[in-house]
């Protein structure tokens, strides 16, 4: 028994030696031999091969698209502090804004090492012209900051949330993953509401959202099939449960008790993170 085993080792050793021996000297012939003869060994190795490259290739793609993507989208609703963040960003100084229906386009350098540029997009907040704006650029946004007014927000939440409900629905930029901050703004005023207050509320405003207009779309042929869900069925809506999206919530103050005073700490910190 210890010879026979002895042997049988020996010999397919030896076995392995030899197909080793015949890859290295004619990998090609080696390969298509292997698929006449239906060799799952070989035909297995190949089948992970493929799949190696295709991961690669589909990962350089999208990181490719990606790096493509240098646009930060300051969207919201009027007044909540968008010209005013791009002024900071862009020129590094407090500017008197006024309500414009034209997109202001800058330049801001991410102050680290990996950061880059990203082309700042101050996308008006006009109700009638937002939405046609945000289709035009969403294919260019690496990143949105969705700006809120946080003094006025509590009679501005129905529309605050129907808003962002709209940006987080859109077909690009759930495909795409764009990261979106909600930058509660204007909190060096005592009576403006916290990052933690306006995010529940806005959960639950967006779940009457949810429901209404799952109800409207209701017996319209195939329209449910090109409408993304937000958070879990038959869940109260939580942004905990999106699928493939990320919104964070930051606190910041555009312009500050002076004007050359402002606290932007925690919004620039997710640029950096987002760049």
């Amino acid at each position: 028994m210890s010879q026979l085993f002895k042997l049988e080792v020996k010999n397919t050793s030896g076995s392995t030696m030899a197909t080793f021996e015949n890859f290295s000297n004619d990998p090609i012939n080696f390969v298509k031999d292997g698929i006449n003869r239906n060799d799952p060994t070989v035909i297995g190795v190949l089948v992970g091969v493929a799949v190696v490259i295709f991961t690669i290739i589909l990962l350089a793609i999208l990181r490719g698209g990606r790096n493509t993507r240098r646009g930060l989208l300051l969207v919201g609703l009027c007044d909540s502090g968008k010209t005013l963040l791009f002024s900071r960003l862009v020129y590094k100084a407090f500017k008197n804004t006024h309500t414009s229906i034209n997109v202001n386009d800058g330049s801001y350098t991410v102050p680290t090492e990996k950061g880059g540029v990203l082309n700042i997009l101050d996308v008006p907040g006009h109700e009638r012209i937002r939405p046609q704006l945000v289709d035009k650029y969403k294919d260019t946004a690496r990143a949105i900051v969705f700006m809120v007014d946080s003094l006025t927000f509590s009679k501005e939440l129905k529309d605050v949330a129907e808003c962002l409900y709209n940006l987080l629905t859109d077909k690009v930029i759930s495909s795409n993953r764009t990261p979106i901050v909600v930058a509660c703004n204007k909190q060096d005023i005592t009576m403006a509401k916290g990052s933690k207050v306006i995010k529940s509320q806005l959960e639950k405003e967006m779940n009457k959202v949810r429901v209404s207009r799952s109800a409207a779309l209701q017996g319209q042929d195939n329209s449910s099939n090109s409408v993304v869900f937000l958070g879990k069925k038959n869940k109260e809506f939580e942004f905990s449960d999106l699928k493939g999206l990320k919104v964070e919530f930051v606190e910041c103050s555009c312009k500050g008790l002076e004007d050359s005073d402002g606290d932007l700490k925690e919004l620039y910190e997710w640029i950096e993170k987002i760049a």
